[in-house]
């Protein structure tokens, strides 16, 4: 009988070390500071904002992405109070790579949608404008995420934003035609 419960015990204690654990997702927060390119009012403005989303067990996740650009179109001395500001929602796959207990890069691409809000109070030229816009937006882009523990990595990309409507016309500003490129960097904590 000794031998039976030992057996009986030994099995069980196999069975509940192998047994398949429930997938987690894979969660982050991830503050970071950038810069705009690639649009019509002048490069190397400054961007900053918060990513955060989770991967399921695979290589597909969800990200909300909330960026703010101030001064975005130029300095207030000439523009007057100025920004613009996104919230959308993304798409992200990315596949690990390398590391261990958490370690490792997952490069990724990302797309989404939402809302893009442009906003100029006081001087334009030699004229007092007030302009507010919001309208819905899609951005693309790459990156990757480096982890250098199990719960702080580091992570930059390049997302690619653009308007997908509107014909309100500022100065050179096009509106309807309103895109600009962001690279950004930020410490990633999971």
């Amino acid at each position: 009988m000794r031998c039976v419960t030992k057996a009986v015990l030994l099995c069980a204690t196999i069975a509940l070390v192998c047994a398949p654990t429930p997938a987690r997702a894979d969660g982050w927060i991830s503050p970071f500071i950038g810069t705009n390119f690639g649009n019509n009012s002048g490069d190397g403005r400054a961007n900053f904002g918060v990513n955060a989303g989770a991967m399921g067990a695979g290589i597909i996740g969800a990200e909300l992405d909330f960026g703010y650009a101030p001064s975005f179109f130029g300095n207030e001395g000439t523009f007057g109070s100025n920004y613009v500001m996104d919230v959308m929602g993304n798409l992200i796959v990315g596949v690990p790579v390398g590391g261990t207990h958490g370690k490792g890069v997952r490069p990724y691409v990302t797309i989404g949608a939402g809302l893009m809000r442009s906003q100029i109070t006081g001087g334009v030229g030699n004229s007092v404008a007030q302009f507010a816009n919001n309208e819905a937006g899609m951005n693309a882009g790459a990156g990757v995420m480096g982890f250098l523990s199990q719960h702080v990595g580091l992570r930059g990309d390049v997302r690619y934003f653009r308007n997908l409507s509107g014909d309100t016309k500022i100065d050179n500003i096009d509106f309807g035609s309103f895109h600009f490129w962001r690279a950004s960097f930020g410490v990633v904590l999971r």
